[in-house]
């Protein structure tokens, strides 16, 4: 069995053909998904699809929507992970370097989700672009209790070795079928069996040879081939280690 650990099926990208998106994952023994919350306005979407048995929810304010955000938003991120214990981390959130013109304010939204991830107990799911030594640095500080998972990994072995160090796991995803990603594979080779966990991030970051199309969660199974190469394992040995990994991770 392989679970989809990132996948915003809440997106609209899904609204036309959303169940035939499952029932294709399943083809693909893609059992069970973990669906990030992006902005406020679409947290009802993303609680909705945990009322499925094979769906789990994470709430929290991306760092690529900060135009969409208000201040308010972190108090209601507050109310609403109080109210809904199905939720199985604060996320997505986290650093995008490249937007610099809202850098200033992507730290005040993750400082405050770090706080409430430490409050609840709960894991955080990070986006973490081009900051990966910086994001690191104030995850030791604040000391976590329940860890995370540094979703879309892209960076060394040694950053890697950092998170890995901090208690948290890595999401490995589309970015690693690219034959370009030297850096990456060295990275993906360097992990423990237990240090990863599989992702598409659908229905963005396209698989190699895919790109402008929609990814999907069935496509967590080429993922898992390619891992299995990088790391000369078999496609089970890997498929069983991502699993056991998120169901640890999120705690299901």
């Amino acid at each position: 069995m392989l679970i989809d650990a990132h996948c915003h099926l809440d997106f609209p990208d899904f609204d036309a053909d959303r169940e035939a998106v499952f029932e294709r994952a399943r083809a693909e023994d893609v059992r069970r998904f973990v669906v990030p919350g992006t902005t406020r306005a679409r947290w009802d979407n993303v609680l909705a699809l945990g009322e499925r048995d094979d769906v789990e929810v994470c709430l929290g304010l991306h760092p690529y929507f900060m135009d969409q955000h208000r201040e308010s938003d972190l108090e209601a991120l507050d109310q609403a992970l109080g109210a809904h214990p199905e939720v199985v981390a604060v996320g997505e959130c986290g650093i995008d370097a490249r937007l610099a013109d809202t850098l200033d304010d992507q730290w005040l939204f993750f400082d405050a989700q770090l706080r409430l991830a430490k409050r609840y107990q709960l894991p955080v799911v990070i986006h973490c672009v081009q900051a990966n030594d910086r994001v690191a640095k104030r995850l030791r500080q604040l000391d976590l209790p329940a860890g995370g998972l540094i979703h879309a990994f892209s960076g060394s072995p040694e950053q890697a070795r950092q998170f890995l160090d901090l208690g948290f796991t890595l999401g490995l995803g589309g970015a690693l079928t690219h034959k370009r990603a030297k850096r990456l594979h060295r990275a993906v080779v360097s992990l423990p069996d237990e240090g990863y966990v599989l992702e598409t991030d659908s229905p963005d970051m396209p698989l190699a040879g895919l790109q402008g199309q929609r990814n999907e969660p069935a496509n967590v199974a080429e993922v898992c081939k390619h891992v299995a190469r990088l790391r000369e394992q078999t496609i089970d040995q890997v498929a069983a280690h991502s699993t056991a990994s998120a169901k640890r991770l999120f705690q299901r």
